[in-house]
């Protein structure tokens, strides 16, 4: 089984397996307490997590792993993440609020890849993780023998013919020769594949060069006026920065919750992406 624990822009979800659970990324630095209390309104200990595993290394996604392990669970690394284990310390450094304890690397366990499907028995889960680079070198992504496959922040299906022939293509491939079932995302709503099918996916616009969507005629008769979403996105970028989980964004917003999803996961998995760059991404998946 699966829950998704929601107290940040990030996803955090719980596997629970025949002999234990598995914690699948992290949110932000200083976001522990809002854990804490997700956790108690699901009825579960944070004692009760026997490992916690991220998706990547970046700050957004690691940010209390250490908070965690305190509480008795152990830090699973795969071999293909050992030196990004660091890479967002200076970030949270930077970060008065952030209350950051670094990950010791003397409490790591480290596995390697290809021994995945063995680790993850010990708990009675089914799956394996794959090395699946394109968002970040160190992206990995957990698939369950059932058909659910978590991503982190490998960008969404509805992207992929736009990715063919990158990096995030071929991890793509790799996990959909799986045949997955459900896929969860690291900032969007989890989705079943008849939601995401290539052919609904794709629009008929394509992305330029430059960054930004050419769409047909019929295209722009039917979408939405971007002057009537500009200032509402760059609010809730605005919010993002602030560490404000979506829900309270969509209340603060008047926002669906959809978009406010939508928004989050562009801001936070396209570096350097502006309120211009998200506005075309979501003409992209056809919104």
């Amino acid at each position: 089984m699966i829950r998704t624990v929601r107290y940040s822009p990030t996803n955090t979800y719980l596997i629970e397996g025949r002999d234990g659970m598995l914690l699948f990324d992290t949110g932000w630095a200083g976001t522990f307490d809002a854990f804490c209390n997700a956790m108690g309104k699901l009825g579960i200990s944070v004692q009760s997590i026997r490992a916690v595993m991220v998706s990547h290394f970046h700050p957004d996604h690691m940010g209390i792993v250490s908070d965690i392990a305190a509480c008795g669970a152990e830090i699973w690394v795969m071999d293909v993440q050992k030196d990004y284990v660091h890479a967002a310390d200076g970030i949270f450094m930077k970060d008065a609020r952030a209350r950051f304890v670094p990950i010791d690397d003397s409490k790591v366990t480290l596995v390697p890849i290809g021994e995945s499907r063995t680790m993850l028995s010990k708990f009675g889960i089914d799956g394996e993780v794959l090395h699946t680079p394109g968002h970040s070198d160190d992206s990995v992504s957990l698939f369950l023998d059932s058909g659910e496959l978590l991503v982190g922040d490998l960008n969404p299906l509805y992207e992929l013919p736009l990715h063919k022939g990158t990096l995030i293509g071929d991890s793509w491939e790799k996990l959909l020769s799986k045949k997955p079932k459900k896929v969860y995302y690291g900032h969007a709503k989890e989705a079943t594949l008849a939601e995401t099918e290539l052919r609904e996916a794709l629009p008929t616009g394509v992305e330029t060069a430059h960054g930004r969507t050419e769409v047909t005629p019929e295209q722009k008769e039917t979408a939405p006026e971007q002057t009537d979403y500009y200032a509402l996105v760059k609010r809730i970028m605005k919010l993002i920065d602030k560490r404000t989980d979506l829900d309270t964004i969509a209340k603060k917003t008047g926002a669906d919750r959809t978009l406010v999803e939508d928004v989050a996961r562009m801001y936070l998995t396209h570096q350097n992406v502006g309120v211009q760059g998200i506005l075309d991404r979501i003409e992209i998946k056809n919104r």
